[in-house]
């Protein structure tokens, strides 16, 4: 049996399905999303609530190769490998370490930073769109450093955000740092301070209001299980079990589950999973006035609601492995250990799938083999950033119009 048709399909309930389906609403245009668990189920829940802006560079940095084996050896370090997935993905491995070189390295990275440019711009006018201001924390982040010889070797990145229009402080004293968040270890004695980051008070609060949002104004959310997309002449059909639906153009935004329903339309893309663990700590656990990040130890600790969140860290494992949250577990210790007056008790543990792609950037684009399937997938830890920005580059695509960034380099056809 067949579905009522539709205008546009959005595959993907989370942070850049919701936002999509929300921005082609405001277009005229009429979206049914489909997800398999619901709004914000699965990693647009979890994620540490930042809007990174500040985070231009992409991961396959140049050099990286020779840091990284002694990372993948540490299954708690801050880039883990897991040995059962390591056959696997091999081939993702191999195009990391393509991306790292200097000349797509450079590429990756004025992209990037176009599309952080056009999403902080997109991102201030979705929350007026929506009437969010109330859910957007707008208090800074505090990347931190233990010494001189750790601080010196973080220059090259800070000078890149600085050409990429990133305002930012040095601080080279505990005591300058404590004026913004007091309670750090002294061990930490410099500081970069970004004063324009942003972070919502909880991501799935944050995606379940613009659903709202999208829903109050006549947009529907359903739940299925898409299997399969085929593709015709003047139609999509999305196979789902006992029933089918048909569209006019389908938007592939499922995360980490968009590699099977990419190939199911002959497109085979280089995706995988960036698997990140944390720990939400209740409130009063810690008296945190601006978003941490202990860049050398590839951990955040955040605001969520009104308590702590302590997560980050890289695990490449895939998707069906079970979770290791001895990985949560030494997060959190280690920030016990910066935080001298953290309180660890009462904490929840999760994990999600971050979709990611070897280059850090996501795909953006038009499907191979039909206009009438675009992909916004792939975004690694960036999808709350570039969630408002992305829905702006997909709705001009939907419509034919120019859109803002070039589109090349996140091209499906790009590997």
């Amino acid at each position: 049996m067949s579905s009522t048709d539709h205008d546009i399909i959005v595959i993907g309930a989370g942070i850049i399905g919701i936002s999509i389906a929300l921005q082609l609403q405001s277009q005229g245009r009429q979206v049914l999303v489909l997800d398999s668990k619901g709004i914000a189920a699965e990693t647009s829940a979890g994620n540490a609530g930042a809007f990174a802006f500040a985070d231009v560079m992409p991961l396959a940095t140049p050099g990286i190769m020779k840091k990284a084996p002694l990372w993948l050896m540490d299954p708690l370090g801050p880039l883990s490998l897991r040995p059962a997935y390591a056959l696997k993905i091999l081939p993702w491995m191999l195009k990391f370490w393509r991306a790292s070189w200097s000349d797509r390295y450079q590429a990756s990275l004025f992209a990037q930073a176009n599309l952080m440019a056009l999403s902080k711009a997109a991102l201030e006018r979705q929350i007026t769109a929506v009437n969010g201001e109330a859910m957007i924390r707008r208090e800074g982040q505090l990347q931190l450093y233990e010494g001189e010889a750790e601080f010196n070797a973080s220059l090259s990145g800070w000078q890149t955000r600085k050409e990429h229009g990133v305002v930012f402080e040095f601080l080279t004293r505990p005591e300058a740092i404590a004026e913004i968040q007091p309670g750090i270890h002294p061990r930490f004695t410099h500081a970069g301070f970004t004063p324009e980051w942003k972070n919502v008070c909880d991501p799935a609060l944050w995606t379940q209001h613009l659903a709202d949002e999208f829903q109050k104004r006549g947009g529907k959310i359903a739940i299925a299980t898409v299997h399969a997309i085929a593709v015709h002449d003047s139609s999509v059909t999305l196979k789902s079990g006992a029933a089918d639906y048909q569209a006019s153009q389908v938007v592939l935004a499922a995360g980490a589950w968009s590699k099977k329903l990419a190939q199911s339309i002959g497109d085979s893309l280089p995706l995988d999973t960036e698997r990140g663990y944390n720990t939400t700590l209740p409130a009063g656990a810690f008296d945190l006035k601006t978003h941490i990040t202990f860049s050398n130890h590839g951990f955040v600790v955040t605001k969520i609601g009104e308590g702590v969140r302590i997560g980050g860290a890289v695990e490449l494992g895939g998707l069906n492995l079970k979770p290791n949250y001895k990985r949560a577990d030494t997060l959190l210790d280690k920030a016990a250990s910066f935080l001298p007056g953290l309180k660890t008790a009462g904490g929840k543990q999760w994990m999600g799938f971050r979709p990611s792609m070897p280059d850090s950037l996501p795909v953006i684009s038009h499907s191979s083999r039909s206009k009438r399937v675009i992909y916004a997938f792939g975004h690694g830890h960036l999808g709350l950033t570039q969630s408002a920005g992305t829905a702006e580059l997909v709705t001009a695509l939907i419509n034919n119009k120019t859109p803002d960034i070039d589109l090349v380099p996140f091209s499906a056809s790009r590997f």
